[in-house]
């Protein structure tokens, strides 16, 4: 495409050999000229070209952020802020009567999940003028790095110049990023640890860690900096957008979101509110959830891959530093390798299915990917969603606004109306 070598997989076959067999030789990312921007030309993790920088960054992650021990540590944090969430939403009227949109009071939920555990911190409501102004960036961030506007740029460079306008916002927005992680967010916790003790005996949140690592040489500030960089873009809108497809398919399919409300009730009771470890019980709400990330995946081409070296694919020749997509939605919706894709059916991980897990155990379906470039944040997005669904569904039933409830309102988005259970 232009004049960058761009590789298509769409076999299990052959993402077998991207993602595993050569997971090495394809384990890069690949050059960007906005995301060079927004990383620093790959002084973060999940940008950054496969190597000791990569290896290095993952290791300080892992403890802090993708562990066990950490859903442990966390959970019960994720589950107050749902218990708030549904406290909200009964309070407000409109939402059993003209409906009302739930992403915003979603989105402040999956900010706060994400901040508790990176800087023990939360925001109040929705309202709070730091939460909106770091909303708003990182919204601005998203939007700069997935929009068509640059991309014209790295297919033909010679029309880089054209982009001069644009990577100035870029680089505008970055400054201001970074600039408000560190005064407001790191400084502060670099304060709180000069007077408060943070050793092993008590509860560290993640930053801690990551400034353990710098005080030890292992990283530097701008790594630190490009750690929450990454967190603030990988954690929170991907699991926002499962949870939000999630509840979208539980509003139109009734019938689906009866069943998991009756397991609930049977397997916990109806006065039982769901906790992390109940989710293990649940074999119908994991197989919902499943689902939901087969049927609408957050990054249907995953994280695209690199080779930095010539490399040999399925019998042809791929040119060093080849963009390589993974196309995961096909593979979990081609109609040869699954029994009609087309259809949201849970109880296909109950069955046919049932031995297919999303740690890629098969792959046919790998929503994090697989291998040395999966995604991380699988152990703590699984658990929120599915804290997030069960809570909402046990205390709440959804549907959608009448078509001409919606009409009168002049809305062209989804409202979903929640009767309190």
């Amino acid at each position: 495409m232009g004049q960058r070598n761009l590789v298509i997989v769409s076999s299990p076959q052959l993402a077998k050999e991207v993602l595993l067999t050569q997971g090495v030789d394809f384990g890069s990312r690949t050059h960007n000229v906005v995301f060079d921007i927004f990383t620093g030309k790959g002084q973060d993790m999940v940008f950054t070209v496969y190597g000791d920088h990569w290896r290095k960054m993952r290791r300080i992650m892992v403890v802090p952020f993708f562990t066990s021990k950490v859903v442990q540590q966390y959970r019960f944090g994720w589950e107050d802020e749902l218990t708030r969430v549904i406290d909200d939403v009964k309070r407000n009227p409109e939402a059993a009567t003209t409906g009302i949109v739930l992403r915003k009071r979603l989105q402040l939920m999956m900010y706060n999940n994400v901040y508790r555990m990176m800087f023990d911190r939360r925001f109040e409501n929705e309202e709070d003028p730091l939460f909106v102004k770091l909303k708003a960036l990182n919204s601005e961030r998203s939007r700069l790095g997935q929009s068509f506007d640059y991309n014209y740029g790295d297919f033909i460079p010679i029309l880089r110049p054209f982009l001069r306008g644009y990577l100035k916002i870029v680089k505008e927005v970055k400054e201001r990023r970074l600039k408000l992680f560190k005064d407001y967010f790191i400084q502060e916790r670099r304060k709180l640890r000069s007077t408060k003790s943070t050793d092993n005996e008590g509860i560290k949140c993640a930053i801690d860690h990551i400034l353990d690592a710098q005080k030890k040489g292992e990283i530097n500030e701008d790594n630190v900096l490009y750690i929450v960089e990454n967190i603030n873009v990988a954690a929170i809108e991907t699991t926002l957008w499962s949870t939000e497809w999630g509840i979208a398919e539980l509003v139109n399919h009734p019938h689906i979101q009866k069943k998991v409300r009756e397991e609930i009730n049977k397997v916990l009771g109806p006065e039982h509110q769901v906790t992390e470890p109940d989710i293990q019980k649940l074999p119908y709400l994991q197989a919902m959830i499943k689902e939901v990330l087969r049927f609408r995946m957050a990054i249907p081409l995953l994280v695209p891959h690199m080779n930095l070296q010539h490399a040999k694919l399925g019998g042809f020749d791929i040119p060093t530093e080849s963009k390589v997509l993974v196309n995961a939605w096909w593979l979990a919706n081609n109609p040869d390798h699954w029994n009609k894709p087309e259809e949201f059916r849970p109880e296909r991980f109950l069955e046919e299915e049932s031995n297919v897990e999303v740690n890629g155990n098969d792959l046919r379906y790998i929503p994090f990917g697989v291998g040395r470039r999966s995604c991380p944040g699988l152990i703590i997005a699984m658990p929120i969603i599915g804290i997030t669904l069960s809570r909402l569904v046990q205390n709440l039933s959804s549907c959608l606004l009448l078509d001409n409830q919606r009409r009168k309102k002049k809305e062209k988005k989804e409202n979903y109306v929640f009767h309190s259970l």
